[in-house]
């Protein structure tokens, strides 16, 4: 379990937790933007104005599942992360490298199935901006060869092709997620999509509307991630970038950084110099103002 417990608590039950909290031998203190911070040995918690509540330290596990969860939290998430996820199949999309210059656009649905609830959790899975690129590779082969999955990855080349078509990434964007999400549907036949939103309701249900798809349930909010089935998406999307930017980099013998920094403007004047404006459209996305940038 992880080294810093989180949540939230409404600022009401402050008074009942810290008179709690005496009672079982906590020293109260109240640093700035708390409410009391509670501390003895082997446990220390922090009750925020904002309501964020933080545990720690060794015991914090007995803490939080004899204490915090039954009597404040009402629920077992913690002690038992099966009680907070919604076991219902269905399919989680999310991308990843719509932000960064270089490399490919990855789009990724990914099935979840609730058999499968404990192989997921004992993968850790979470989503894919809190995990680093070689945990992200060792969970993706590990979906890969037990899940199923689809995952739609344009670079450069083809990316600049479609952009010049749609003259929109919003459009660019749910087209490539629409594909992965109606073949990964035909697959395991399962209606029910979660989109991690990325525009504004309906433009996603209007797209699928044209693109021959209304029978897809879609769902979209945004911090989708939280959910077990797009999280699974955003680490098979990010794996998928991450080896789409180590093959443009061994195809031209020089690293390619990910993003859309001055580290990366550098880079691009670098390659610009070795390979030429022409191969520009094999590596970066054309329509970002980074593009113009190589030239100032």
């Amino acid at each position: 379990m992880s080294h810093c417990f989180v949540t939230q608590i409404d600022p009401s039950y402050a008074e009942k937790i810290e008179i709690d909290l005496i009672e079982k031998g906590f020293t109260i203190t109240t640093p700035p933007y708390t409410l009391f911070a509670a501390k003895k040995p082997g446990v220390s918690c922090c009750f925020y104005t904002s309501g964020k509540f933080t545990v720690q330290g060794k015991d914090k596990d007995d803490f939080i599942i004899f204490y915090l969860e039954p009597e404040v939290l009402k629920n077992f998430n913690y002690s038992n992360p099966k009680t907070a996820i919604d076991q219902t199949a269905r399919i989680g999309c999310d991308e990843a490298g719509k932000g960064d210059f270089f490399g490919p656009l990855c789009c990724a649905s990914f099935y979840f199935d609730p058999a499968q609830l404990d192989f997921l959790l004992d993968l850790k899975v979470n989503d894919s901006k809190t995990i680093n690129d070689k945990k992200i590779a060792q969970i993706a082969q590990k979906l890969k060869a037990n899940c199923n999955y689809e995952i739609v990855t344009i670079f450069p080349k083809k990316y600049n092709e479609l952009y010049s078509k749609f003259q929109n990434l919003n459009v660019l964007l749910g087209w490539a997620h629409i594909k992965a999400m109606s073949q990964l549907s035909d697959q395991v036949q399962c209606n029910d999509v979660l989109l991690d939103q990325f525009a504004k309701p309906p433009f996603m249900q209007n797209l699928l509307n044209r693109s021959g798809y209304k029978h897809l349930n879609l769902t979209e909010r945004t911090k989708a991630e939280s959910d077990v089935a797009v999280a699974c998406a955003s680490i098979l999307a990010r794996d998928a970038f991450v080896t789409g930017m180590d093959k443009l980099s061994s195809e031209f013998e020089m690293e390619i950084p990910k993003g859309a920094s001055q580290r990366v403007i550098s880079a691009g004047k670098k390659f610009l110099s070795r390979h030429g404006r022409g191969n520009l459209e094999l590596v970066s996305k054309m329509h970002f103002k980074t593009y113009k940038d190589l030239f100032v």
